[in-house]
């Protein structure tokens, strides 16, 4: 008998909860329970969320452990430094995914540097394509069974897909890399601020936390250290660009010497040949935003700029499927011992 499964929805207002709703009321096994939120409780979803026609009756619970209960899965789409609090009152045997970045790091000092508050502890992390030991396993083999997943950091996602091949093979050097994305409007939430506007946005392109304050940095650098490099040292740049979603992240590295560019392709395409949702594109095909939009599927291209010594990879997906909630809803999957591609789609949305 097929089984069923209960979830609940933290933060349903927002885009991370409201993209979560959206790929679980198509999934053929998912059954939705309570959606909750704080400032909105009271009202219904579809208020907030009016694209989601099939749920736009539920009416929106406060984010309670007594609402919350009951449920085989409790997604939390909350702010960083909300969930650690929420999941500390949920019991050992649900199914809790967090969204935020409480419980992504393993080093408590990097939490506390770039975060500024007590560490929450560290979760199985749920990027199931991340390459672990140079490939001798990847991040899925430890994901089955487990009853708490640290959902990655969309931007992490994004360079960690595009660059993590060169490490894991040898073939780049893990020191001097360069990563600079185009992200769209809804990676920096659903809270109305000045900056964030379609007055100030549209027709400008806006970096934002240069210098290396990004908060998505020490996870980049700790998958990195995963897949196998020893030391990392990466420059990140973020700009914000007049799209409502959506990562393209152009990420390059030192090109290991003796190296040539058949090898450099020949790692990518052993990496994601069985990959169901990360896709390497034929020679001379380059990713685009657009390709991704509403899919959980990331597209990677890679080349060898001879000239420079370095290898250019570039990486587009949607930031709210595969840099979020796709992820949450795969890393599902894989924990409670489902089809890891069910209830998510590969097909983008064109224009």
């Amino acid at each position: 008998m097929r089984m069923t499964v209960r979830v609940a929805v933290s933060g349903a207002s927002g885009y991370a909860g409201g993209e979560v709703l959206r790929l679980l009321a198509a999934h053929p096994q998912v059954q939705i329970g309570a959606v909750t939120a704080h400032s909105t409780a009271g009202s219904r979803l579809g208020a907030h969320q009016p694209h989601l026609r099939s749920l736009a009756d539920l009416e929106i619970l406060e984010t309670t452990a007594q609402n919350l209960a009951g449920h085989d899965v409790v997604v939390l789409a909350l702010p960083h430094g909300a969930s650690a609090a929420v999941a500390a009152e949920l019991g050992e045997d649900v199914l809790v995914l967090d969204c935020g970045a409480d419980h992504r790091l393993t080093d408590p000092q990097a939490w506390t540097d770039f975060y500024g508050s007590p560490h929450a502890g560290t979760w199985p992390y749920g990027l199931p394509e991340l390459i672990l030991d140079r490939g001798a396993r990847r991040q899925r083999d430890l994901l089955a069974g487990t009853r708490r997943v640290a959902v990655p950091g969309c931007n992490v996602t994004a360079v960690t897909l595009g660059i993590q091949p060169g490490i894991a093979t040898g073939v780049v050097e893990a020191q001097d890399l360069v990563a600079v994305l185009a992200v769209g409007y809804s990676g920096a939430g659903k809270v109305a601020k000045t900056h964030l506007l379609a007055s100030e946005g549209l027709g400008s392109a806006v970096p934002y936390a240069v210098g290396g304050t990004h908060r998505h940095v020490p996870e980049i650098e700790q998958n990195l250290r995963a897949v196998g490099a020893e030391r990392v040292s990466l420059s990140f740049t973020p700009t914000l660009v007049p799209m409502s979603r959506g990562i393209l992240a152009t990420t390059t590295a030192r090109l290991r010497h003796g190296v040539d560019a058949a090898s450099v392709r020949r790692a990518w395409e052993d990496a994601y040949d069985d990959e169901p949702f990360v896709h390497l594109l034929p020679p001379g095909q380059w990713p685009t935003t657009a390709a991704t939009t509403a899919s959980n599927t990331a597209l990677v291209q890679v080349a060898v700029d001879e000239r420079a010594g370095r290898v250019v990879t570039v990486t587009a997906l949607d930031n709210l499927v595969k840099g979020t909630a796709g992820a949450a809803v795969q890393s599902m999957n894989l924990a409670l011992g489902l089809s890891e591609t069910l209830g998510l789609p590969v097909e983008g949305v064109a224009p």
